[in-house]
């Protein structure tokens, strides 16, 4: 490995477009969360895919560490920079190519943002559905498999990306897929980079699948006097066939952070932030139906809207969420962790998480898409307090078992990054050398994201 002899002919490529400065690369070496920070050793910032290429061959025979960074919203360190080597942030590869409104699909560079997107499609009539919360990267969503709060109805990138460009390791350039709706040739190319964490190789263009704007949209909100009450709500929903796009909950700690946050007065209990979409009629009878399910369960205040400012004043406060939590404990580090579990060990998986939250010295509180038996939890620590962090980390790691004892997973949206790795082999057993050995195919020299996913030193 030659980092300095790969640097200089990064520098020689690219000119000004190859940085070296503290304060780039600090930046590039931040995160969301409790890791610390980690700077490479230069970021890249290309335009074109033929510039991934040639910055990719160069790393290739230099053996020097690619980590693609996408807006650096990720919350396991999957964009850190821990082996050294170079940042390669797409935020520069941010056009949308084409809109093909008959077909429903776009075709965008990997550093549009959802939030871009959306805006540029508002006149259209069609949305990408896909919502983490954060204003984050498409080509990033894709490659941590990003979901979030509509994935109940819409799905997560897994079903939302029907094709790539994808870079690998050695300077080649392939696509997979098609714009055509389903396949039996060959093997699935693009499952396999999304999720994969820019360890296979570097997204350079996707093809999404759109969606309509429904006729109606509307929002609800409902607290109830017990956790469970709240949860058997959703499971309940789910079983009725109620097609909900939304459907969170918060405990009340969360809204304990809602409220010091944004100012509000929502009772300290637990909610259910709901959303419908469909024709006026259907949004009117699933609200209807959802209420009176809420009602049996010990749901209580149940108030929906169908108005634009009322519904983006509700997902803009559980989007916030992570800076609510800061408010709890001010001058902390959040921690945060997630686990999916089947729909019908919801209420189990999330009572047993929160006894163990209240009796840990630390604050914690859980919110969720618990639609589909996917929670969070945000444990809050003291800076530098290690013994704090070891017991946040305890409290992951009693999450992680409790997944994989329920049926479920260790990571429902968060990825493996840095922080789920240890729990790999438990979950997925000898596949995980599977894993390893496709990754050894197509990075054989190791050099896209080391360290994260898999090991193979």
């Amino acid at each position: 490995m030659c980092i300095e002899t790969a640097l200089d002919r990064l520098r020689n490529l690219l000119g000004s477009r190859f940085v070296t400065s503290d304060a780039v690369r600090s930046i590039h070496g931040r995160n969301e969360t409790w890791y610390p920070e980690t700077p490479p050793d230069g970021v890249a910032f290309p335009e074109s895919t033929e510039d991934v290429a040639q910055i990719l061959r160069i790393c290739s025979e230099e053996r020097c560490p690619v980590v693609p960074w996408g807006t650096g919203t990720s919350l396991e360190a999957n964009a850190l920079a821990v082996r050294g080597g170079i940042s390669l942030d797409m935020g520069r590869m941010d056009r949308i190519l084409a809109i093909h409104s008959e077909g429903l699909d776009a075709v965008v560079q990997p550093g549009v943002t959802r939030e871009a997107l959306n805006t540029h499609l508002r006149d259209s009539g069609l949305f990408f559905p896909v919502d983490p919360g954060a204003n984050a990267s498409l080509g990033g969503m894709a490659a941590t498999r990003a979901s979030g709060t509509t994935a109940l109805r819409y799905g997560t990138m897994r079903e939302n990306v029907l094709a790539l460009e994808v870079v690998l390791a050695d300077g080649r350039v392939i696509r997979t897929g098609s714009r055509a709706r389903k396949s039996a040739s060959g093997y699935d190319l693009t499952r396999l980079i999304v999720g994969s964490e820019g360890t296979l190789g570097v997204i350079t263009e996707l093809t999404l699948r759109l969606q309509g704007q429904p006729e109606a949209i509307s929002a609800a909100i409902c607290r109830f006097d017990s956790i469970r009450g709240a949860v058997d709500t959703v499971i309940q929903t789910i079983q009725m066939g109620v097609p909900m796009a939304r459907m969170e909950f918060v405990d009340d700690r969360t809204v304990r952070g809602f409220n010091f946050h944004s100012g509000g007065s929502m009772p300290e209990a637990p909610h259910l932030f709901l959303e419908f979409h469909g024709s006026e009629s259907a949004v009117a009878e699933q609200a209807a139906t959802v209420a009176e399910i809420a009602a049996d369960n010990g749901g209580a205040g149940f108030e929906w809207s169908t108005r634009t400012e009322d519904r983006a004043a509700l997902w803009k406060m559980r989007h916030n969420v992570h800076y609510a939590y800061q408010t709890l404990r001010p001058g902390c580090m959040p921690m945060t962790t997630d686990i999916c579990v089947p729909i019908s060990r919801l209420a189990e998986a999330v009572l047993e998480t929160r006894a163990d939250l209240d009796a840990s010295p630390i604050t914690g509180a859980i919110v969720g898409h618990v639609g589909d038996g996917n929670f969070h939890t945000g444990l809050l620590i003291e800076r530098g307090n290690a013994e704090e962090l070891a017991i946040a980390k305890d409290l992951a790691g009693r999450m992680n078992a409790r997944a994989l004892r329920m049926g479920g997973t260790i990571s429902g949206e968060h990825g493996i990054g840095l922080g789920k790795m240890d729990y790999m082999e438990a979950e997925h057993g000898p596949a995980w050398e599977v894993m390893a050995q496709l990754k050894r195919c197509l990075d054989p020299l190791n050099i896209l994201n080391p360290g994260k996913v898999v090991r193979i030193d």
